[in-house]
C-alpha cells in the first residue's frame, strides 16, 4: 500500500503499526460502525504536531474501503493538548460534513468517514486526500490559478459563515488535483473572536497570528491564502512581514490580493471580497449556500414565555422560605431540621481511631481554642427520635448555611460533577468573583480530597454514590466556608444522594424541606435519543426514557410549595456533555473558556440554549425542574471531559465548565453582586410593556407549562393585543 499524498513526509522510526487490527468507531450520522482494518506504514503529519497518519483499508462492507488514519500514539494520547488537538479537527470536520455533505461544495474539504476519540489512542478516518500538496508543486499555470484561488476564497467563506477561522493554512495542506483544490490542517481552527494564541510559521502566517496579539479574524487566513497562492505562482515563499517586493510583475495576483498582503488584518479584504474580485470566467461553485432555516425557533418561543410566567407570578412569603425566622444564634440541622444553637457542652472530636470522644475545652488556651474548635462537631439532640448526628462546629458560627443537593438517577456523574466543582473551587475558581473559601472541617475536607478529588484527577472512576447511611438518612459529603467580597461568611454544605436512594428512601427526602439550592443533573443517554449516544447506551445496558428523571419528580413531588413555583433556587446541568461536544448548541458553550465574570445575558443565552435542545430532543418531562421552579437556569458541563475506556479515563479527567452552575446557585442566593439583582439573574429583566396580565390566543400553540390553562400564570401581551 503507497503513502498517501497528505502534509508530512518525515517518518519516525519503529512507527509501521499494526498491519491488522479491529477497529469500532461513529460515523458522521452518529452511527456505530465496526470494521477490520489493514494498515500502511505511517509517518508524522507535521514535524511539529503530534498528529501520526497512514493509510488504512476496511473491509467490513465485503469490499475494500480505502481511506487516510489520523491518530495519536498512546504517549501523546496523554497530552491534554494533544487530544484538544484531535477534538479540534474531529468537530471541524464534523461541522463541515453536515454543511457540504452532497453539494457541490463538498470536495473543498476532507470527507470524515469516523471518529474514535475517548480511548488509549484515539483516531480519525478520511477519504483519501485527493490531488498533491501546494509543497510538491513548483509552479501552478495561469488558469489554475483562478481556479484554485476560488476555491480557496471559498473555502474561507463556507468557514466563515461557520464563525471559523483556520490558522494552518500552508503549503502542506492545501491540496490541488488539476482541476479542485482539498483544504486540509482542520486541526488548527479558531473561533471568530478568540484571542490569538501564537501559531504557524512564517511566511504563511500572518505577523499578528504568529505573534498572539489581539483576536483570530478571517482575514488571518486571507493573508495566509494569498502566501500559498505567491508560492505557487513564483515557485519561492514570500515576505513573512510585508507585500512581496515582485507582487507587480504578477498581474493576476497583484489585481486580486495585492491588499491581502497588509500587515494588519484590519486592512486586508475579507474572504466574500476577493471572490467578488475574481474574474467572470471563475464563477462555477461560488454561490455560497444560503443559512440553513432556525428550527429551535417555537422552542425558544417557549423558553420565554416561561420567563414571562414567571416574572408575573406573585413570589411566596419570605417567612416560607426554608430557615427563615430564626434567631442569629440559631440554624436549622440539616439532617433533622430541628433548630440547634451552639452548645460548648456538647462538642466532640475523633480519636485515632475515627470514634467520637468528648471535647473539655477546660485547659485549651484561647490561641489554640479556635482551631480546635474548627476541627470539633457538636451533636444533636433537637430531635431524640433522630438517628445520631454530629454537625461540625464552623456550621453552627456563621449563620444560617446554604445547603446544596445534586438530584438525578444512578449514573448520571452526579458525584464526578460534584467532585469537580470542589476541585474547581480548591483551586481558586471563585476568586475572579471575590470570593474565597476555607474548610469546615479540616479532616473531613481532607478524606474528601484523597478519596474522592485526587483519584478523579488521576483517570480513575469514582465508586457510586454513598450518600446514605445504614440509618437511612441523608447526609452532606463537603461542607466549605465561602467569603464574599463583603467579608460576610457562609457555610455551604453539599448533599449528593444515589439516585436509588432518592427513589425509595422516604426517610433520605426528608432533609429536602430544609434544602436552599438544587442541582438537576441530566444525563444525555437516559434523555436524549440521538445516535451518537447509541454506543453508550449499550455499553450501559440503559434505555432512553421519554418520561423525564423519576429522582427530579420525587424530590419536586416532596418539596415545599406556597405558591405557582418552588421557590428553592436551582440549575439543570447537562452532564456529561462531552459526548455531545460536536452537536450544536453543546459545542458553543461547552467549548468556551472558564467564566470570569457572571453576565446575565450569557447565563440566560445558555439556558435558553440548553432548554430549546431538551425540548427538541428529550421532550418536555425532562425540563420538569424548570417548569416547577422559579428561579432555574441552565448549562451544560462534563465532569471528565471524555469517557472512560476499561475503567480508566485514558487521559485523566478534564472538567469542562463544571463550576458554573455552582456560580448560578451563588449568585441566586446573593453571595455574587451581579447586574439587576439575583432576581433578574435568574428570570430576566421585565419588559416595560409586561405589565397588566391578559389571556392571548397564542398560549395553547406553544404548550407553555405554567400558561393560564395549564394551572400558572398567564402569558403578558399589550393593550392592543399582539405580543411585541
Amino acid at each position: 500500500m503507497t503513502h498517501a499524498t497528505h502534509p508530512g513526509p518525515d517518518r519516525p522510526p519503529g512507527s509501521e503499526g499494526p498491519a491488522d487490527a479491529k477497529l469500532g468507531f461513529s460515523t458522521p450520522s452518529g452511527r456505530r460502525r465496526v470494521a477490520r482494518a489493514r494498515f500502511g506504514p505511517e509517518s508524522r503529519r507535521d514535524p511539529h504536531l503530534p498528529q501520526l497518519i497512514r493509510n488504512a483499508l476496511l473491509d467490513d462492507r465485503g469490499q475494500g474501503q480505502r481511506c487516510v488514519q489520523v491518530r495519536l500514539s498512546a504517549a501523546d494520547a496523554t497530552e491534554p493538548a494533544a487530544r484538544a488537538l484531535l477534538d479540534t479537527e474531529a468537530g471541524t470536520a464534523l461541522r463541515l460534513h453536515r454543511l457540504v455533505e452532497g453539494t457541490e461544495n463538498a470536495p473543498l474539504f476532507p470527507r470524515l468517514i469516523g471518529y474514535e476519540l475517548d480511548t488509549a489512542e484515539p483516531f480519525l478516518l478520511y477519504d483519501p486526500p485527493r490531488g498533491a500538496t501546494a509543497a510538491k508543486t513548483h509552479v501552478i499555470a495561469a488558469t489554475d490559478q483562478r481556479d484554485l484561488t476560488r476555491d480557496l476564497m471559498l473555502a474561507l467563506c463556507l468557514l466563515e459563515g461557520q464563525g471559523l477561522v483556520p490558522r494552518g493554512i500552508s503549503p502542506a495542506t492545501v491540496l490541488w488535483d488539476g482541476t479542485s483544490l482539498q483544504l486540509w490542517g482542520l486541526e488548527a481552527v479558531t473561533g471568530i473572536g478568540s484571542p490569538r494564541s501564537p501559531w504557524g510559521r512564517p511566511p504563511y502566517a500572518s505577523p499578528e497570528q504568529r505573534r498572539g496579539e489581539g483576536d483570530a479574524d478571517p482575514r488571518d487566513a486571507v493573508w495566509s491564502a494569498a502566501q500559498v497562492l505567491y508560492r505557487l505562482v513564483t515557485g519561492r515563499p514570500g515576505h513573512p512581514d510585508r507585500p512581496p517586493a515582485d507582487l507587480a510583475e504578477h498581474r493576476v495576483l497583484n489585481e486580486t490580493l495585492r491588499e491581502a498582503f497588509a500587515p494588519r488584518a484590519s486592512a486586508r479584504p475579507t474572504p466574500a471580497q476577493l471572490l467578488d474580485l475574481l474574474p467572470q470566467g471563475t464563477a462555477r461553485r461560488t454561490t455560497l449556500p444560503p443559512p440553513p432555516p432556525d428550527e429551535t425557533r417555537q422552542d425558544r418561543e417557549v423558553f420565554e414565555q416561561a420567563l414571562r410566567a414567571k416574572r408575573q407570578a406573585p413570589t411566596a412569603p419570605a417567612a416560607s422560605a426554608a430557615g427563615a425566622g430564626l434567631g442569629e444564634s440559631e440554624v436549622l440541622c440539616p439532617y433533622c431540621l430541628e433548630t440547634i444553637q451552639l452548645d460548648l457542652g456538647a462538642l466532640y472530636v475523633t480519636d485515632s481511631r475515627m470514634q467520637y470522644q468528648p471535647l473539655n475545652l477546660a485547659g485549651i488556651s484561647k490561641l489554640r481554642r479556635q482551631d480546635v474548635m474548627r476541627g470539633a462537631v457538636q451533636k444533636c439532640v433537637a430531635d431524640p427520635d433522630f438517628p445520631e448526628h454530629f454537625i461540625p462546629v464552623p456550621y453552627l458560627t456563621y449563620g444560617r448555611p446554604l445547603t446544596v443537593a445534586m438530584v438525578g438517577q444512578s449514573s448520571t456523574g452526579k458525584s464526578h460533577l460534584l467532585t469537580q466543582m470542589i476541585a474547581e473551587i480548591t483551586d481558586g475558581g471563585l476568586e475572579p468573583f471575590g470570593l474565597t473559601w476555607q474548610s469546615v472541617n479540616p479532616e473531613q475536607h481532607a478524606r474528601f480530597v484523597r478519596e474522592r478529588v485526587q483519584p478523579l484527577r488521576n483517570g480513575h472512576v469514582l465508586d457510586h454514590t454513598g450518600g446514605v447511611g445504614l440509618d437511612g438518612f441523608a447526609r452532606f459529603v463537603e461542607s466549605l466556608l465561602i467569603t464574599d467580597a463583603s467579608g460576610q461568611v457562609r457555610p455551604v454544605a453539599f448533599f449528593d444522594l444515589g439516585g436509588e436512594d432518592l427513589v425509595r428512601t422516604d426517610s433520605a427526602l426528608r432533609f429536602l424541606l430544609g434544602v436552599d439550592a438544587l442541582v438537576f443533573v441530566v444525563d444525555p443517554v437516559l434523555a436524549l435519543p440521538l445516535p451518537q449516544l447509541d454506543h453508550a447506551r449499550e455499553r450501559g445496558n440503559i434505555e432512553v426514557n421519554r418520561d423525564g428523571d423519576l429522582a427530579f419528580a420525587t424530590v419536586l413531588d416532596r418539596l415545599p410549595k406556597t405558591g405557582p413555583y418552588l421557590e428553592v433556587a436551582a440549575t439543570m446541568v447537562l452532564g456529561k456533555a462531552d459526548l455531545l461536544r460536536f452537536q450544536s448548541p453543546v459545542d458553543r458553550w461547552l467549548g468556551r473558556g472558564p467564566l470570569t465574570a457572571l453576565d446575565p445575558v450569557q447565563l440566560r443565552e445558555e439556558s435558553q440554549d440548553v432548554h430549546a435542545f431538551l425540548r427538541r430532543h428529550a421532550g418536555q418531562a425532562w425540563l420538569r425542574p424548570f417548569d416547577a421552579i422559579r428561579r432555574c437556569t441552565l448549562h451544560v458541563a462534563s465532569a471528565t471531559g471524555g469517557q472512560e475506556d476499561q475503567g480508566r479515563y485514558p487521559a485523566g479527567a478534564a472538567p469542562r465548565r463544571v463550576l458554573e452552575p455552582l456560580l448560578s446557585l451563588l449568585a441566586m442566593h446573593g453571595l455574587i453582586d451581579v447586574p439587576g439583582g439575583p432576581e433578574a439573574f435568574a428570570r430576566g429583566e421585565a419588559a416595560a410593556w409586561e405589565t397588566v396580565p391578559a389571556q392571548g390566543p397564542g398560549d395553547e400553540e406553544f404548550g407553555v407549562p405554567g400558561a393560564r390553562g395549564a394551572g400558572g400564570p398567564g402569558r403578558e401581551r399589550e393593550r392592543g393585543g399582539e405580543e411585541k
